[in-house]
């Protein structure tokens, strides 16, 4: 097996040690960037100061998680995190999962509330990462532009670009020891969230590091919210629900009244709510309704489906423009999705 040493030294080095790698336990390298717990009260408006639920493992709380810097190649059925790559696509939401936790204990899928804890902290630092979402370069600013990885389309035109190829601000912190690429390129599929007909599911609150922990569609680990930010089990009366009324996603603790097979999505400051509900705040936490409808998200959209089981993907693709950005939710498609646009990143927890 090859020494990476060296190839870890080096990226230590160059990034300050706000970078590292990895090895799985083929002892192959992935380069992560370690991110410190967070409190509510660090990310969203007059929130307390419970730990963000993302550094939640199995009832404890972890000091920091790391995270794939690049969107994840596969090589020999595991997932790895490396620079100047043509991100993995067209797999579907159980594969990126396998894929995940074949490079053994610790790791996972990028958790949904991972997620939404680094968008929270992007909005909250002034360094909504720009990307690839507009054919090779970012839709507001056109001289930024990635390094082609791929083919182009049918009309010539750039689609993926090389992980980490794009300039400082296709980072997460703006700086180039960030995470790359979270808006646009490919979506990424997020492990731990999902609608079921309608109804919200989480698995609690990053479990899925958990090898034990099943994703399965039919899994116990599964649980539903109630209007008080509690954890019950699911089909359990007033439980939060997203709904399609008046032409924008509501926040519900009501039955779900858009029952038609058609997804349907818009800007997440326009999310409603049902009369009577305040929203809790674990579900501002994990981007189900904003916590400042007023403040920036970049104008980033929530899309939802409410018939059947629905997997989230977050972040956008290369041609969705405008509407692609770390706010950018979609829980509309199913696990079996498979897409040249849809891809994910791979995430570890320490001590499990």
């Amino acid at each position: 097996m090859a020494n990476f040493d060296d190839f870890k030294l080096s990226i230590e080095a160059l990034s300050g040690g706000k970078n590292t790698v990895l090895f799985d336990d083929r002892e192959m390298p992935s380069v992560m960037v370690p991110f410190p717990k967070m409190k509510l009260s660090d990310l969203i408006k007059g929130g307390s100061d419970t730990v963000h639920p993302a550094f939640k493992v199995n009832n404890a709380e972890k000091d920091k998680l790391y995270v794939s810097k690049f969107q994840n190649i596969i090589l020999n059925d595991r997932a790895y995190s490396l620079p100047g790559k043509d991100p993995a696509v067209s797999l579907n939401f159980d594969r990126a999962v396998t894929v995940s936790r074949n490079k053994g204990k610790g790791w996972s899928l990028m958790p949904y509330s991972l997620w939404c804890a680094i968008a929270l902290w992007c909005r909250k630092n002034n360094t909504m990462p720009r990307g690839n979402n507009n054919y090779g370069s970012d839709h507001g600013y056109p001289h930024e532009k990635g390094v082609p990885s791929c083919a182009p389309d049918g009309s010539g035109k750039t689609q993926r670009t090389a992980t980490g190829s794009g300039p400082a601000t296709w980072y997460h912190n703006w700086m180039p020891d960030g995470i790359a690429d979270m808006n646009g390129n490919v979506w990424e599929w997020c492990a731990g969230m999902r609608l079921k007909d309608g109804e919200i599911h989480i698995i609690p609150y990053a479990d899925v590091f958990m090898a034990e922990t099943s994703l399965l569609e039919g899994s116990t680990a599964w649980k539903a919210i109630n209007k008080e930010g509690t954890l019950v089990e699911i089909g359990t009366e007033g439980t939060l629900k997203w709904d399609w009324v008046s032409g924008n996603v509501q926040l519900t603790d009501k039955a779900v009244t858009y029952e038609t097979d058609q997804g349907n999505g818009a800007s997440y400051t326009n999310m409603t709510l049902v009369a009577d509900l305040t929203a809790p705040e674990l579900a501002k936490a994990l981007l189900l309704y904003p916590d400042d409808p007023k403040g920036d998200y970049g104008g980033d959209y929530h899309w939802l489906n409410t018939r059947g089981e629905r997997l989230p993907r977050a972040g956008g693709s290369w041609s969705n423009s405008a509407l692609a950005g770390v706010f950018d939710v979609h829980a509309d498609n199913p696990r079996t999705d498979v897409s040249s646009g849809i891809g994910f990143r791979s995430a570890f927890c320490e001590g499990l």
